[in-house]
């Protein structure tokens, strides 16, 4: 099966990605660059869900494919390795923290200049590239200016936009869209077993983002917390009920933060206390702490500290995005549109509140929970954000 078999309604982007691997394997071999267009640096750039990060893995294993007449075949060793992150001439690179650091970028740029060691291309894949501050873009465009032969720069991002001029001008753009519910039912049912009608309400519900759409069809965990979060506009009467209902979506999105990296975060502590010797004897260890363990160790916890961050806005954000599209279901019902509904098992509720406010009301209550997102992305605290928002929804 092709490298490009989970890549959800996104067939334009497909056909771009393997001429232009067609053309890549042509340069290897020695010939002249031909209509696919191969370049240094690629940004794949569209919505959450879309599928950013699938299609530069993807496109990764077929740079590295060794079959003659399909790259990115699917059953080739560096094709498996690719897309199991374990080739070595293919790096992927997601920030851990709320920002990409410059430490980071630097790492990168070595890496990229250097030969292939195994594969046929030196790629280098950044997830999230719309996290770096403005210096650590300029410090990364260095290795867009001046690319090494072989080296292969692949970034992603929800839009163009999110990146400098300088960088987004001297990429070539992989558009890609939300896929449509019924091609993402299509996937959960063909390739994880799904129940079809467990897949259309889950393809529906995640508003065409695959991993969630995945997630809510396969983790009651992740059912449940959705319907707790869709709970919340019929219970914020008042102010009283607005600020409780803000600091109870604040604390599950910490939480669940923390379910996410405690484990993470115990193995890493634990491999670096091994590698840096601490609990053992000898001359130059204090305390069963070697010299110079102490300051790996912070900079670990550090690193760990915003990672729980970024995970907890994360979360915050898949809630938010249920909420715009629950008032999105309310407004429809206000002006009697025929489109689906998002959050069709909750059409009841939605009828509800339709009926008891206007569309002018609903409009503000949308504007409410998109301003919200973009306090969060502006590094706010949360739970101020969250407040200011439950108070522009509360009905009461």
């Amino acid at each position: 099966m092709s490298v490009f078999a989970d890549l959800v309604g996104q067939e334009r982007v497909v056909a771009q990605l393997q001429a232009a691997a067609d053309d890549a394997a042509r340069l290897v071999r020695g010939g002249v660059g031909g209509p696919g267009g191969m370049t240094h640096a690629w940004l794949f750039t569209g919505p959450p869900g879309s599928g950013r990060s699938v299609a530069a893995r993807a496109f990764a294993a077929a740079l590295q494919c060794e079959s003659p007449g399909q790259p990115g075949c699917g059953h080739c060793e560096p094709c498996g390795q690719a897309m199991a992150g374990a080739h070595p001439d293919v790096a992927v690179i997601v920030p851990e923290g709320l920002h990409l650091k410059i430490k980071e970028a630097r790492e990168i740029i070595l890496r990229s200049s250097r030969a292939p060691t195994r594969g046929r291309w030196q790629v280098t894949l950044i997830e999230d590239a719309d996290r770096m501050e403005e210096r650590t873009s300029n410090t990364l465009l260095k290795a867009i200016e001046e690319p090494p032969p072989h080296g292969v720069l692949l970034l992603c991002a929800p839009s163009v936009e999110d990146l400098l001029p300088t960088i987004r001008s001297r990429c070539r753009l992989v558009p890609l869209r939300t896929p449509p519910p019924s091609a993402v039912a299509e996937v959960l049912v063909r390739r994880d077993g799904v129940d079809p009608a467990m897949a259309a309400f889950a393809a529906q519900a995640a508003q065409g983002h695959v991993g969630r759409a995945k997630r809510l069809a396969t983790d009651e965990e992740a059912r449940r917390e959705r319907r707790d979060v869709l709970s919340l506009p019929r219970s914020l009467q008042g102010v009283g009920s607005a600020l409780a209902a803000a600091a109870d979506l604040v604390a599950t999105a910490k939480e669940e933060s923390v379910q996410l990296t405690r484990d993470r975060d115990a193995r890493e502590t634990e491999s670096l206390s091994k590698a840096l010797g601490v609990g053992a004897t000898g001359k130059g260890i204090t305390a069963g702490k070697p010299r110079g363990s102490a300051g790996a160790l912070k900079d670990l916890e550090t690193l760990q500290k915003d990672r729980v961050k970024r995970t907890q806005r994360d979360a915050l954000d898949r809630a938010l995005v249920d909420l715009a599209a629950f008032y999105r279901d309310v407004l429809q019902l206000q002006l009697g549109t025929r489109c689906d509904l998002v959050h069709a098992d909750l059409s009841l509720e939605a009828s509800q509140i339709a009926r008891a406010t206007t569309p002018e009301a609903t409009l503000r209550r949308i504007d409410a929970v998109l301003a919200c997102r973009v306090a969060l992305d502006g590094n706010v605290a949360p739970l101020l954000a969250v407040e200011a928002m439950a108070l522009a929804l509360r009905t009461g």
